[in-house]
C-alpha cells in the first residue's frame, strides 16, 4: 500500500506545461480525426485488427513468450505496407476527407469549386487505374437543362465516392454523363450531342466525341476517362485537351472553372 501511495505522490509532483498541453491536445485532434474519417469504411476493420495485435504483442512480451513475441513483432514490422497496398484508394479517401473536416475548415482556404475540382481529380485518378470509362459535364454559364432530362435525376453533393460508384461497371448509370451543376450531380446516364468533326482521330470513341459535341455546342467543361486507353482528357471550347496527368487535369480545371476562362470557341 505504501508504493501505491509514492506512486501517487510522484504523479502529483508531475509539471504540466504548456507544451504538454499543446502536445496532448495535438494527438487527441489526431485521433478525432482519424476515427472521423474511417467510420462507416472498412478501415474500421482494420484499425480494429492493429489493435489486437498490438495488445496480443504486449501481453505475450509480459508474460515473457519469447517465440509468440518474435512472430507478432515481425507482423507489425510488415502491417504498415501491407496496409498501403490493400486500402490505397480508402487511403486517399481518407486523406481528402480529412482535408475537408469542418475541425480544419477554418484552415482551409480552398473554395467550394476548389473542393468540386479536388474530387473530380481525385475520382478520375481512381477511375483510371480501375480503367473504368466516365464522362463528366459540368455546366458553365449556359444552361444544361435539355441534356440533364435525358438522364436519371440524382440531385446530390458531388462527392469523390458517389462519382465513382456512378461509373463503376455494372451500374445503370455509367454509360452515360453525370451532368454538374454548381456543387451538385443533377443527372446522371444522361445522352449527349455526339461531334460529328471528320478530321477527329478515330482513337476516340463515343464518349470523346460526346465530350467534344458538348463542348462545341455549349460553354460546358467534359472530363472524359478512356476505359481503353486509361487516359484523361478534357473537352472545352470545341477542342479537346488530350492524355493528360493528374496535375495537369488538376490545372486545366482549375483554370476553366475557377478562373473562369471562356469555353467557347473563337
Amino acid at each position: 500500500m505504501s508504493a501505491l501511495f509514492a506512486a501517487l505522490r510522484e504523479v502529483t509532483r508531475l509539471e504540466v506545461g504548456v507544451r504538454d498541453i499543446v502536445d496532448i491536445t495535438l494527438v487527441a485532434v489526431l485521433f478525432y480525426l482519424l476515427l472521423t474519417a474511417v467510420k462507416g469504411t472498412r478501415a474500421v476493420s482494420m484499425l480494429w485488427g492493429i489493435f489486437i495485435l498490438t495488445g496480443a504483442y504486449l501481453a505475450a512480451q509480459y508474460l515473457d513468450l519469447i517465440t509468440l513475441t518474435a512472430v507478432l513483432r515481425e507482423m507489425l514490422f510488415y502491417l504498415p505496407f501491407v496496409i498501403i497496398v490493400l486500402f490505397q484508394h480508402e487511403i486517399r479517401r481518407i486523406l481528402a476527407a480529412i482535408g475537408r473536416t469542418p475541425l480544419l475548415r477554418w484552415t482551409s482556404v480552398l473554395s467550394p469549386r476548389q473542393v468540386l475540382i479536388n474530387d473530380i481529380v481525385l475520382a478520375c485518378e481512381t477511375l483510371v487505374s480501375h480503367r473504368y470509362g466516365a464522362l463528366i459535364v459540368v455546366e458553365r454559364d449556359e444552361g444544361l437543362r435539355t441534356f440533364v432530362e435525358t438522364g436519371i435525376p440524382i440531385d446530390a453533393r458531388l462527392s469523390y465516392d458517389l462519382l465513382v460508384n456512378i461509373f463503376t461497371p455494372g451500374t445503370p448509370l455509367h454509360d452515360g454523363a453525370a451532368i454538374v451543376q454548381g456543387s451538385r450531380i443533377v443527372a446522371a446516364g444522361c445522352f449527349l450531342p455526339l461531334s460529328v468533326r471528320p478530321d477527329l482521330s478515330t482513337t476516340y470513341g463515343s464518349r470523346h466525341r460526346a465530350a467534344l459535341g458538348i463542348a462545341e455546342e455549349t460553354d460546358a467543361v467534359a472530363v472524359v476517362v478512356s476505359e481503353e486507353r486509361g487516359a484523361l482528357t478534357v473537352a472545352e471550347g470545341g477542342r479537346l485537351h488530350a492524355d493528360l496527368d493528374r496535375r495537369e487535369l488538376r490545372d486545366l480545371l482549375l483554370e476553366l472553372l475557377l478562373l473562369g476562362r471562356s469555353g467557347r470557341p473563337a
